[in-house]
């Protein structure tokens, strides 16, 4: 006799992480045929040219080098006070807006947009966000009572879909007294496209249609992976924008140390609150430390010493970052022969600018990376198509790869 001793409320809830059951058939293959034959693109972490994860070395001799305290004492649940200077200089470069702004610490970038649904979306309303996503935004929602709901990324063009959010803003609005707004730029998470300042000013004029109509608006920026965007200021002109907001506009920023530090494994992030009213900040703090104190009590110390020396040295900064745009350049380049060689064989990808990762529509994405996996290159099947990762497949390997996704794509009846 089979026994149910969980929560009703908790039925159905079993996580089926397809990036991560992809990752484990490479395992297999990379078992029965050795590693150099296998092109393993599900991996969301930047490897070297033999797909080993690689470490910033700035950030790897630091960490080596710490005094064993920083990892074993505690941390405020706010976080230490230098990271969270140090997470604003980091998050705005000199973009910083003419607003107040905050930091509270969290377990990853995951954490600070888990605190940002929390607390400003409220039971039973929905939250809004792409269509193409990172498939973790919906667990995040659904583990607290939120529904996850989404308007199309891109219009028939190829361009960002202005139509369709006001749309569904309007909508969402007409249901709801307050509304969460996810947008992940730039270097999208899964297509590695980015919103342009244009953009940027049709989503706030939106926002402030809204709120001048009484609606509560929060808009949550996942920049997890900006720096791997381009040069940091110039990917960073949009937060500007975030000046002088009307008080019933309030944006955050989801900061993460996983891939600009690749500190992947250590779990350490930040949310940022800007507003143009001190009273909303003030709050901001409260309810945010309640819900660090409640959810991980406090993170990783030994990393948040790491970023707060690095962003307090003004040599070690630069050394840091000279490394860094020295992985964004190879990303760069890898995604160049990905996206040269598909316009060759008419492969359909989406508008890739930066980031991680390149996605290509498909009606059986699951089908497709089956026979895709035929040749030993592995990809992720997401709901809308197939994610492959341009950050952890070297260029000699990337060589040839959208031509045999091309042919899978026709073997699957694409």
């Amino acid at each position: 006799m089979t026994m149910y001793m969980a929560s009703p409320a908790r039925e159905g809830k079993k996580l089926n992480d397809v990036i991560f059951q992809a990752g484990a058939k490479v395992q297999a293959a990379i078992a029965a045929y050795g590693k150099e034959r296998v092109v393993n693109g599900t991996l969301g972490a930047f490897a070297d040219d033999e797909g080993n994860v690689a470490c910033i070395p700035t950030v790897e001799t630091l960490f080596r080098s710490m005094d064993m305290r920083d990892f074993i004492c505690y941390a405020p649940p706010v976080g230490l006070p230098a990271y969270r200077d140090a997470v604003l200089k980091a998050a705005f470069a000199d973009q910083r807006p003419d607003a107040y702004v905050a930091a509270v610490a969290s377990a990853g970038g995951t954490g600070a947009v888990h605190m940002a649904i929390a607390n400003y979306s409220d039971v039973g309303d929905y939250v809004l966000t792409t269509d193409w996503r990172w498939d973790a935004y919906g667990a995040l929602c659904s583990e607290i009572g939120r529904n996850l709901t989404t308007f199309p990324l891109f219009d028939d063009t190829r361009h960002f879909h202005v139509a369709a959010l006001e749309k569904k803003v309007s909508e969402l609005c007409r249901q709801q007294d307050s509304l969460l707004l996810i947008l992940n730029t730039p270097a999208h998470n899964p297509t590695g496209f980015a919103l342009s300042e244009a953009d940027w000013d049709a989503v706030l004029a939106i926002a402030c249609k809204e709120a001048a109509q009484g609606k509560r608006i929060s808009i949550l920026v996942d920049i997890a992976y900006i720096d791997y965007a381009g040069e940091k200021n110039d990917v960073r002109r949009f937060m500007k924008k975030f000046s002088s907001l009307p008080d019933k506009v309030f944006v955050m920023l989801a900061f993460s140390m996983s891939k600009g530090y690749t500190m992947y494994g250590q779990r350490a992030g930040a949310l940022v609150g800007i507003s143009a009213n001190t009273s909303v900040i003030d709050e901001f703090n409260d309810v945010v430390l309640y819900s660090a104190r409640a959810a991980w009590s406090n993170i990783n110390r030994g990393a948040m010493t790491l970023l707060t020396t690095i962003q307090n040295d003004a040599a070690l900064c630069r050394q840091f970052e000279a490394e860094r745009h020295a992985f964004y350049e190879t990303i760069r380049r890898r995604a160049a022969v990905f996206m040269t060689e598909a316009k060759e064989c008419q492969l359909a990808a989406l508008p890739y600018q930066s980031g991680f990762f390149i996605s290509i529509p498909a009606k059986n994405s699951a089908l497709v990376c089956d026979k895709l996996a035929d040749s030993l290159i592995f990809a992720g099947p997401l709901a809308m198509g197939v994610r492959f990762a341009v950050c952890s497949v070297s260029e000699r390997k990337m060589k040839g790869v959208a031509s045999a996704m091309k042919q899978a794509f026709i073997a699957a009846g694409e």
